[in-house]
């Protein structure tokens, strides 16, 4: 799937209260599931003293992102009324490659099934508009290895092409790219006819 797609700008974290109970959601970009999972398990710790850490992510799984990893979790509260409305707005919304986990300290009442639904779709929705919503496409690493002689060359066509990479200059020269999808064959055909054949591409 080359397609763009919708994710969090940045990790944030947006609060409130309702009738004594304390929300905070927090929203954060990941790239893979075990990403999603490590921020889950960073916010577990964090608010261990919690009353509940509702946690619900949408991540691109598979070698190039083929189909998407959707889970979400009640963390003891009353079936369907915390993970589900949670997962929901990201659905809702078509965010991907995002990770929320809706924090509650309990504050005396009882808020309903209802209320619930409400306040964890609520602190998900105020975290992501606090977050920001991107469009970004999916990107995979291109691995160059040249030697000096066309180091130049290669570098000049990534930064003609403004690709975020990094050089490290041993016996060879090693370009590490982080290429969108749907431009890098393109680009190893380039760097292959720049190079007469002679960068090695991983």
């Amino acid at each position: 799937m080359s397609d763009a797609y919708r994710t969090v700008a940045e990790p944030a974290t947006a609060e409130f209260v309702v009738q004594g109970s304390e929300f905070l959601g927090h929203v954060r970009p990941v790239e893979s599931v075990d990403a999603a999972e490590a921020f889950v398990e960073t916010v577990r710790e964090e608010y261990a003293d919690a009353t509940h850490n509702v946690p619900a992510y949408r991540v691109r799984a598979g070698d190039d992102g083929e189909f998407l990893r959707e889970y979400s979790s009640d963390d003891g509260e009353p079936s369907g009324s915390a993970g589900k409305p949670a997962l929901n707005v990201l659905t809702q919304r078509e965010i991907e490659n995002c990770a929320v986990v809706v924090t509650r300290y309990y504050g005396g009442t009882n808020l309903g099934v209802g209320g619930l639904v409400r306040a964890y779709s609520r602190a998900v929705k105020e975290a992501v508009e606090a977050a920001g919503v991107v469009e970004e496409r999916p990107h995979e690493r291109v691995v160059i290895t040249v030697e000096y002689d066309d180091s130049g060359t290669v570098r000049s066509i990534l930064e003609s092409e403004g690709y975020e990479f990094d050089a490290d200059y041993e016996a060879a020269v090693t370009f590490d790219v982080r290429v969108p999808l749907a431009e890098s064959e393109a680009l190893r055909d380039r760097l292959r006819s720049a190079t007469s054949g002679r960068a090695d591409l991983e």
